[in-house]
């Protein structure tokens, strides 16, 4: 088989990188073009600073830096200097301890150092200043400009062109498939095109008329005179000897030049530049990623790094400028190909530490259709519509730039823009003294304060513990009291903002059956759980499938870049459409649920009526309903869909029908308690594309007999019993320690696996957490999850914690 033409616009780093990776696979006709000369184009990575701290929240984002550090070792462009991230507070002391189990999560290597080990690794550094430090010795300094010269060089040698000085104008397409590009230098006939241009990727995107949710942003860089305590320390040739270092608490970055010092500062304020506006002509002293420096911006930081070094004081800046980089809505990357013009992919907002290892993302989804680290954090299909909004980019990605280094709790919503996508029954979840966090633009309730009395009624055994400073953040013992009442009365439940599709047509079947793993080709009325699977057997996404009709489907799935898969592979006749936002949903559970639902309907929600995961049409007090009998907290319930214009009616209805009750409204905080004593899994939490089936411990969805689907040869052969690891079941022993996810879990006292998912059980009277452990860690084994710098015992326990008979939800 012919490799495609690749034509890849711009010739930075990524580009560069993206360019070796695809002609390492043995795609060899790719050309990569540049509105600036060659090897110094003008972008980003012309003046990026190169410095490279490889932990992150994100484990994809931590493996793409660890395998640009090892690619750019292997080139020799990479000084390997180590990192230090310096607390200055007592918060960043106790969150570097936080960031070190992210570390050891990831498999980065680091330790926490004291202040003397601080002033004995960085000797300019005043120790009176800090606490202490994380230390990763393999972090470094990237040598960028190098490295695309490095790289330009090896893929011309497979095949590769490189041509600069080129600008791309337009994005040719015929019959919605890219056929190549136009420049002022002529077409380029190309089957596939992927943008790598940097903070110009927005006036690509829209040659394609394709969105790109980035904002070029302005960040100081200056370099100081001479330091004393430098000079003889370092040469031209190895620039930098001490470990690159950051002083988060005050913004700032610093590294070496020699004799003198770099530093970087994200402390003044946001600086938005438009980039139809910049000259894209490089000269010796000027190119158009370089701005001329606000010294008034960078005046306090100055003096905040004098404090940091004192050594400082004995010079001044000589030099500095303000250089522009791409943010985005969420501070991640945009990788993806056009919904709309397939063969048009973005490689965008990628920072150089990442760049290497998102460049072979790339090349592995064009060449194999899948990637080795998963990419749903960085897929550009992950916004919603409105989050595509100029204006909502402009404001959030400012915010971005602004809390770079923050410290922020994985559950701290926007502050603004706020009440963007509000499901029919806000008003009324106001009135209950609803606390919401924000997730996709939606305003989603988290515990309402209405339920604080219950508190009071519960059993002193319902209670929970106190919690640490941390972990009560954005959380109320409400919750308590939500859980309790799902358990043994009645709650409802907004659902609305959990993302479902219609597929329809002559078709619909074979594309569901095509790409999902369980039997679907059952009766009408059936709901089934189901997975879709990429080629290599790796979980894309769980799904849950109601046949309404025929040829008539509803899936509820896990966001757009669902939504962008199934587009892509239905064929003609078949209709996918999105109905999250003209639809409603009520998520009615608890014992007594059938109490309440019963008498506002003529037809039958009996256990015989209405059977476990099945669907009926209904009317209930009057509203059209479409009702499924599953339920993600455990319990007897449905969930009850009905059109946004009668969504108001339909909960004031079961609202009051269930006063009589005690029917409350439930939070989000709750339910991922519920969701965890019953076992089911979050995807893109919990698992992704890098696990399978069986190690996820959803193997029962699949039904290999059904005949061909998307991932089917790839799992043959596989088992609970083959897997190597596996997601497991956690208790945590001291009965009130309640981690947040991502933290680093011990075997035998080696770091082994991490932390998933985790929630105090208010059922169970314990923490629970999710991990991935060794298949060897089985039930009844002792683990120790890492928590803030200390060890919190854990035992595996057997799944699911609460009604392993599924007695409850059969009623």
């Amino acid at each position: 088989m012919t490799a495609p033409k690749v034509v890849i616009i711009g010739a930075g780093i990524v580009g560069a990188n993206l360019a070796d990776e695809l002609t390492a696979r043995g795609w060899a006709d790719v050309t990569v073009l540049d509105q600036g000369p060659l090897p110094r184009t003008g972008g980003s990575t012309s003046h990026a600073p190169g410095l490279v701290f490889q932990t992150n929240a994100s484990k994809s984002m931590t493996e793409f830096a660890k395998y640009t550090v090892s690619k750019l070792l292997e080139l020799d462009c990479f000084l390997q200097v180590g990192g230090m991230e310096v607390a200055t507070t007592p918060a960043r002391w106790e969150d570097l301890k936080r960031k070190h189990g992210w570390a050891t999560s990831w498999g980065v290597p680091g330790s926490i150092i004291d202040a003397d080990e601080c002033v004995d690794r960085w000797p300019l550094l005043d120790g009176s200043q800090v606490f202490g430090a994380l230390h990763t010795p393999t972090d470094g300094l990237a040598r960028a400009a190098k490295a695309v010269a490095v790289l330009a060089d090896r893929a011309t040698s497979r095949g590769a062109r490189f041509i600069g000085s080129t600008k791309v104008t337009d994005v040719l397409q015929e019959g919605g498939r890219v056929t190549g590009v136009r420049t002022d230098q002529g077409d380029f006939p190309a089957d596939i095109v992927v943008s790598c241009a940097g903070f110009w990727g927005r006036e690509i995107g829209a040659m394609v008329g394709m969105d790109v949710p980035l904002l070029p942003l302005a960040h100081q860089y200056v370099k100081t005179g001479r330091v004393d305590e430098l000079v003889g320390r370092n040469t031209e040739e190895v620039e930098a000897s001490l470990p690159i270092l950051r002083h988060q608490d005050q913004d700032l970055y610093f590294r070496e030049h020699v004799d003198r010092i770099g530093i970087g500062s994200y402390a003044h304020r946001p600086m938005p530049v438009d980039e139809s506006t910049l000259d894209p002509s490089v000269t010796e002293t000027a190119m158009p990623s370089m701005l001329p420096f606000t010294e008034d911006d960078f005046a306090p930081s100055w003096e905040e790094s004098k404090l940091l070094l004192p050594a400082l004081r004995q010079t001044k800046v000589e030099e500095g400028f303000n250089g522009i980089f791409s943010f985005t809505p969420d501070g991640q990357s945009l990788v993806g190909e056009s919904a709309d013009v397939r063969g048009f992919w973005l490689a965008e907002a990628i920072w150089v530490t990442h760049s290497a290892g998102i460049a072979k993302a790339v090349a592995e989804l064009l060449v194999d259709g899948h990637s080795e680290v998963d990419v749903h954090d960085i897929d550009v299909h992950r916004f919603e519509e409105v989050q595509l909004a100029p204006s909502y980019v402009h404001e959030t990605a400012q915010q971005n730039f602004v809390e770079v280094y923050d410290i922020l709790h994985p559950l701290q919503p926007k502050l603004s823009p706020r009440d963007l996508r509000v499901t029919p029954f806000h008003a009324r979840q106001r009135e209950l003294g609803a606390v919401f966090l924000e997730a996709g633009g939606w305003e989603r309730p988290h515990w309402f304060e209405a339920n604080a009395p219950l508190l009071k009624k519960l059993p002193h055994d319902a209670l929970p513990p106190a919690r640490d400073a941390w972990s009560a953040q954005f959380h109320s013992p409400i919750a308590a009291a939500e859980a309790w009442q799902t358990r043994n009365g009645v709650a409802l439940y907004d659902m609305t903002p959990l993302k479902r599709v219609e597929i329809s047509g002559s078709g619909s079947l074979d594309l569901l059956q095509s790409l999902n793993t369980n039997q679907l080709e059952k009766s009408v009325g059936s709901v089934t759980y189901t997975l879709m699977l990429d080629n290599t057997g790796g979980i894309r996404s769980d799904v849950t499938v109601a046949r309404l009709g025929p040829e008539l489907f509803q899936a509820g799935i896990n966001g757009n870049i669902d939504v962008d898969h199934l587009v892509k592979h239905a064929p003609p006749g078949v209709r996918v459409r999105d109905i999250t936002g003209g639809t409603c949903c009520i998520g009615v559970w608890g014992p007594l649920a059938r109490d309440l639902v019963q008498p506002l309907s003529r037809e039958d929600f009996s256990h015989t009526g209405l059977k476990y995961f099945r669907a009926r049409r209904a009317r209930i007090a009057g509203v059209p309903v479409v009702a499924l009998r599953l339920s993600y907290v455990g319990e007897l319930g449905w969930e009850i869909y009905t059109s946004a214009d009668n969504g108001l009616r339909l909960w004031d209805a079961l609202w009051a029908a269930g006063q009589p009750l005690g029917a409350i409204a439930a939070g989000r905080a709750a339910f991922n308690s519920l969701r965890l004593e019953k076992g089911y899994r979050l995807w893109g939490t919990d698992m992704t594309t890098e696990h399978d089936p069986y190690e996820a411990g959803v193997g029962f969805a699949v039904r290999p007999a059904k005949g061909n689907f998307l991932g089917r040869e790839a799992i043959d052969g596989r088992s609970e019993e083959t897997a190597s690891r596996r997601l497991r079941c956690l208790t945590i022993d001291d009965g009130r320690t309640v981690v947040l996810g991502k933290e680093p879990v011990f075997v035998d006292g080696v770091a082994s696996g991490y932390v998933t998912s985790a929630a105090y059980g208010y059922t169970i009277g314990r923490p629970i957490a999710y991990a991935w452990l060794p298949a060897s860690a089985d039930v009844g084994s002792g683990v120790e999850i890492e928590y803030f710098g200390r060890r919190v015992a854990a035992t595996v326990a057997a799944e699911p914690l609460v009604d392993p008979g599924m007695e409850r939800i059969r009623r």
